[in-house]
């Protein structure tokens, strides 16, 4: 069940600016509050100036859940993969994204900016926010994520 209210957080650097606008459009015509980290313009800049703030907020529970992209998706992922209370998942396709929310309760959706396209990445976005989490033996693996 989509929660039109729910608040998000999403982050890009340059590479994954055009992408993170398209995505943010949608996200407010769906009544989505939306919280920008940057970066906001295509002007070359650093990625983690922009996600290591969205993952700590994801952390904190500010928001419940997150969207990094950058031009390969994997040095957003990385980034805030860095953080114990984050599960990124760096998604190419709408059933990958629906069992990173199944299977792994992915509380960020990782995307790769240069390589998908603006409609598979509003799909994604759509599955990764209404999917369910499973639980059951899943959650057991996640326990186990977090260095003892």
């Amino acid at each position: 069940m989509e929660d039109r209210n729910q608040k998000i957080a999403i982050g890009s650097d340059h590479a994954g600016y055009p992408l993170k606008i398209k995505i943010k459009e949608f996200l407010l015509g769906k009544g989505y509050e939306v919280e920008d980290y940057g970066t906001h313009s295509e002007e070359s800049t650093d990625y983690p100036d922009y996600v290591h703030p969205l993952a700590s907020d994801i952390e904190k529970r500010v928001f419940p859940k997150g969207i990094v992209i950058c031009g390969s998706g994997n040095g957003v992922n990385m980034t805030v993969n860095k953080h114990q209370g984050i599960r990124s998942a760096l998604c190419w396709n709408v059933e990958i994204t629906r069992l990173a929310r199944r299977h792994n309760d992915a509380n960020i959706l990782a995307l790769a900016g240069r390589f998908t396209g603006e409609k598979e990445a509003i799909e994604m976005v759509e599955v990764f926010l209404n999917t369910s989490f499973e639980g059951g033996r899943h959650q057991r693996r996640l326990d186990k994520i977090p260095c003892p």
